[in-house]
């Protein structure tokens, strides 16, 4: 459907005479036999003249030469030829110089993302020979990468996720630039840096994603507290896979292949207490005492520095701060347990504690009487309607107060425990102790 609606905006364009071709990414993925995310279309028409053709149009970059085009309920950028003027932000040029598809490929960030396309021709257009580098694997920054890097900072995390998402090998020269300019990334606001890392952390190759992170210096510079946890050593008997940074690196490989956000960075994050609350007992046993508590203020801190949104921080510092709390289910009263597992984000709960165990100790004992308790609950809801209100108490005499409030409670402790089970028991147990 997109394919089709991108090859009828082509079209319009060269019917007016002229040159529209398809751009970057989804040729990229064409040539590789994926399914396009979505079509960019790269044109010899100027903004205005793109709005003059299409009914429905945003402006959202027309001083860059981008303008969005609606059709058919979808959105596609359409974007002029250009040359960028100097870059003196980090981010964007202070202009751009309307120009050829050659200089346009030129200015673009890897040559596998240089490349156009004519859809009518089926015909590849390759300037940077970004078809080369498809065919040998192999992620290259377009001329001299250390200019493409200053241009855009944010191309340094670029360069990782897709080296991590394509199975790429980075050439040298554009790695060697990844990693000496690794500090440059700082100067990259939060939201753009928070958003390569949910796309580098959420996709199936995290893992290769988390090891390029290290290996170029990136990580130090944008979570410091992941390396922290290198060197920071667990007791054996319960860890043997090794220090807290192995141990979270094995948790994310754990990981099926689609994950929320509150997920995969609660597993990042779950032990990032642990160095700060290290301590030898007397027996010679390593333990971390309320680094749960603290990984989950640390977390918060997280949240804050990269500008998550309210709903994700709140999940991934509850991830955080509730992952202990799934050795103690055993012992845990019926009505605590159902609360417990009612809550909104319990089920990325369970996962993270899932693969917390296995990559250490393997023990999965309270993983499974979860599990085993989760069809047990099926039938019901975890947290059924109450069998007695605020209205049944006053309609017994009573008073709204602490006392009031604390029959409410315990009558719903006592219904989800099982010992109340019908409206008349509860009605009577309430008369009996109020």
């Amino acid at each position: 459907m997109q394919e089709s609606i991108a090859r009828s905006i082509v079209r319009r364009l060269r019917d007016e005479g002229f040159v529209a071709l398809y751009a970057g990414g989804c040729v990229r993925d064409m040539l590789l036999g994926k399914l396009a995310k979505d079509y960019d279309v790269a044109t010899s028409a100027r903004p205005e003249e793109v709005q003059a053709i299409f009914p429905t149009t945003y402006a959202v970059g027309a001083h860059f030469g981008v303008v969005v085009v609606h059709e058919q309920g979808e959105d596609f950028e359409v974007a002029t030829f250009r040359s960028d003027g100097a870059y003196v932000d980090g981010r964007r040029p202070e202009g751009v110089v309307f120009s050829s598809p050659q200089l346009d490929a030129e200015r673009r960030d890897f040559t596998i993302n240089g490349l156009f396309f004519n859809p009518f021709e089926s015909k590849v257009i390759d300037y940077v020979n970004g078809q080369r580098d498809l065919d040998a694997k192999v992620l290259r920054a377009i001329g001299d990468p250390v200019a493409r890097f200053r241009e855009d900072k944010l191309r340094l995390l670029r360069a990782v996720r897709f080296g991590a998402s394509l199975g790429f090998k980075i050439d040298a020269a554009t790695w060697a630039a990844v990693q000496q300019h690794a500090a440059d990334i700082r100067e990259v606001s939060a939201e753009r840096i928070r958003e390569e890392l949910v796309r580098i952390f959420t996709a199936p190759t995290r893992v290769q994603g988390f090891d390029l992170l290290v290996e170029s210096g990136l990580m130090e510079q944008v979570l410091p507290e992941i390396m922290a946890l290198r060197g920071c050593e667990q007791p054996p008997q319960f860890h043997p896979e090794g220090d807290v940074f192995v141990h979270t690196r094995a948790m994310l490989g754990l990981l099926p292949e689609e994950v929320s956000v509150a997920l995969v960075f609660g597993v990042l994050f779950h032990d990032i207490g642990k160095p700060p609350t290290q301590t030898v007992d007397e027996t010679g046993r390593i333990r971390f005492n309320g680094h749960d508590k603290l990984g989950a203020e640390m977390t918060q801190r997280i949240m804050e520095r990269l500008k998550f949104s309210n709903a994700d921080a709140e999940a991934i510092v509850s991830g955080v701060a509730n992952h202990m709390i799934f050795k103690d289910v055993k012992e845990m009263r019926v009505s605590k347990l159902r609360r417990f597992m009612a809550r909104p984000g319990f089920a990325d709960e369970l996962e993270l504690h899932r693969v917390d165990c296995t990559s250490a100790s393997g023990m999965l004992d309270n993983y499974d009487f979860i599990r085993a308790r989760i069809e047990e609950f099926a039938n019901e809801p975890l947290i059924p309607p109450p069998l007695i209100t605020g209205h049944d108490l006053k309609a017994l005499g009573l008073t709204p107060g602490p006392k009031f409030k604390e029959i409410l409670e315990t009558a719903a402790n006592l219904q989800l425990d099982g010992t109340l089970t019908t409206r008349e028991a509860a009605l009577e147990w309430a008369r009996e102790n109020a």
